[in-house]
């Protein structure tokens, strides 16, 4: 026990420093302007330099003063979360090597080395999502893996692809891609698409929730979901294109869309977070389609805190409530869990956008700069919505688990937790409301011009509050009377199971490719590959090898075979001249 209390203090101590430390370099990056590259050689290839590249501008400061804080918190949680765990120790190693890999990412502007960090994060967190080592960890880890596996092969052709400008420093050649360099462009979206869960890659991210509740904290906040965010906001120049932003813009809004209308029919605790994880990257994408990548950054760090904290409340309600994820069976948590309840609160509310809370900040500034845009009806009708819809099923979550009567036929040991457990989510609690006001004050010291009407001004606070009314009032008559969606039902069966994408991604697609590789194996590796490569080679060198074997044994047998063909061969050649 003193072994696993020191392991998770240790992490906090020094993750928290380190925190405090890239701040501080980032403050001062920030308002000196300076920014530094270290790159050193480690051979060259056909006149291009293979090299490790560092930068250390204030974005990677920044990024990483919130990864090692948010990570410095969720370990010392999983000291009380994960303390009844016999495999703790390897969980331990396991997010801190996970925070390592992402880090990595974060200070690399070289696609090589990147691809190091990108590959790390998801050999890693197909290792967390197995943690548990039963039937439903196998097929969400194997979803998650296979996803992720089609971005890490369009990261490898776009390494391909840059070899033949002689550099993969994206920093320094990025911003003279012309038009021809399309396929680069598409290839690299792609692989932030996978790692963002956008359509049609969005079915691994609920699956993921497998893993246990402080991964998901630290997975669904700050590392694996927003290293494809963060690659994109790093390789903003892409969105030059307009062919390109706009179908960025288009799949990035769908996402968002689909992700706020199948979270008001889900029931599971962790899945409704992640589909509202899943909603906040299709913002984050869609504000950088449309080239404001400041705002992206901006709503990547708040969101991050508010989500992390978000996770660690679940967590402790879960782990309280004997391991029932269902809201159903929640109820009243608010007079049982007071602490628990103010910061699941406040995570929410500043989810929602409420005003001065850390999500307002970024989020309301992000809608009126996408109003101001010049952007399509349909573009417009889906921020909208799904606006709405983050706020109906929030308060639908609140209602649930918060208010009412508990469901559980015993309640005598639910209470908050220890002090190990509600530090974090103090701390978290506190960012999610400073955070918001700080950060618009560190990075827009200049602040955007926005040029509205005032019906449009006022059109975010209209839906939130309609989007809280309809978010109560709509589960409270479906509580007390009949379930109006029963008579819809496979309308709500489409929309609840996230558009069929989980169907289409489990079962079609991993179905087509285990089968394709199948006959691929029968024809080609044990086939043709075996008759002509390794198998076929070894049988024909063999044979030739044993024939010169037995003209080399000096038997009276071949020196006559050999003199009477040496006689035809030479009265032939007599003959013929």
């Amino acid at each position: 026990m003193v072994w696993k209390f020191s392991m998770h203090l240790v992490s906090l101590v020094f993750l928290g420093i380190s925190s405090m430390i890239c701040l501080s370099m980032s403050l001062l990056s920030l308002q000196g302007g300076m920014s530094y590259v270290i790159e050193w050689e480690l051979f060259s290839l056909n006149s291009t330099l293979i090299v490790v590249t560092l930068v250390l501008d204030w974005i990677s400061y920044m990024f990483l003063s919130f990864i090692l804080f948010i990570s410095s918190m969720v370990l010392f949680y999983s000291g009380d979360y994960m303390s009844g765990d016999k495999n703790f120790n390897r969980f331990m190693y396991l997010v801190f090597a996970f925070v390592v890999s992402m880090n990595a990412l974060i200070v690399s502007p070289n696609l090589i080395s990147i691809l190091l960090g990108w590959d790390g994060l998801g050999l890693i967190s197909y290792a967390l999502v197995i943690f548990y080592q039963n039937e439903k960890s196998a097929n969400a880890g194997m979803l998650t893996i296979l996803s992720n596996r089609v971005g890490d092969v369009a990261i490898l052709l776009s390494i391909a692809l840059f070899f033949t400008v002689g550099s993969w420093n994206f920093f320094s050649w990025g911003f003279y891609m012309s038009k021809d360099a399309i396929l680069i462009k598409v290839l690299v979206i792609m692989a932030a698409m996978t790692k963002s869960a956008q359509i049609p890659f969005s079915a691994w991210l609920p699956a993921a929730m497998a893993a246990p509740t402080p991964v998901s904290a630290l997975v669904h906040s700050s590392t694996l979901v927003t290293a494809g965010v963060f690659l994109l906001i790093r390789f903003s120049m892409i969105f030059e294109d307009y062919i390109i932003q706009s179908s960025m813009l288009f799949i990035s809004c769908s996402t968002m869309f689909m992700a706020g209308l199948g979270a008001n029919f889900e029931y599971d605790l962790k899945k409704i977070i992640a589909l509202s994880t899943l909603s906040q990257l299709g913002v984050m994408l869609s504000i950088l389609s449309l080239g404001f990548s400041g705002l992206a950054f901006f709503h990547l760090l708040t969101h991050a805190l508010f989500k992390a904290l978000l996770f660690l409340c679940a967590g402790v309600m879960i782990h309280n409530l004997k391991d029932y994820q269902d809201i159903r069976m929640m109820g009243g948590l608010s007079t049982s869990m007071p602490l628990t309840s103010t910061c699941m609160n406040l995570s929410n509310l500043s989810l929602c956008g409420m005003p001065f809370m850390a999500g307002f900040y970024s989020k309301d500034l992000i809608l009126e700069v996408a109003f101001m845009s010049n952007i399509n009806f349909m573009s417009f009708m889906m921020y909208v919505m799904a606006t709405g819809l983050t706020v109906a099923y929030t308060f639908r979550l609140i209602f649930y688990s918060l208010t009412g009567m508990s469901n559980l036929s015993s309640m005598s040991g639910v209470h908050d937790s220890g002090v190990i457990m509600t530090s974090p989510m103090m701390m978290l609690g506190f960012m999610s409301v400073l955070s918001g006001a700080s950060l618009s004050w560190i990075m827009f010291p200049e602040p955007y011009m926005i040029c509205l009407s005032p019906s449009f001004k006022f059109l975010v606070m209209v839906l939130l509050i309609m989007g809280s009314f309809a978010g109560y009032m709509l589960n409270l008559m479906s509580v007390n009377n009949m379930l109006g969606s029963m008579q819809f039902y496979s309308s709500s069966v489409f929309v609840g199971s996230m558009w069929f994408l989980p169907f289409l991604s489990s079962l079609n697609l991993v179905n087509f490719t285990l089968k394709g590789s199948m006959k691929y194996e029968m024809s080609m590796d044990k086939g043709w590959s075996e008759f002509f490569g390794g198998q076929g080679s070894f049988n024909f060198i063999m044979g030739g090898m044993h024939w010169i074997q037995w003209a080399q044994s000096n038997t009276l047998k071949f020196y006559v075979k050999t003199f009477f063909l040496w006689v035809i061969v030479l009265s032939f050649l007599l003959f013929w001249v």
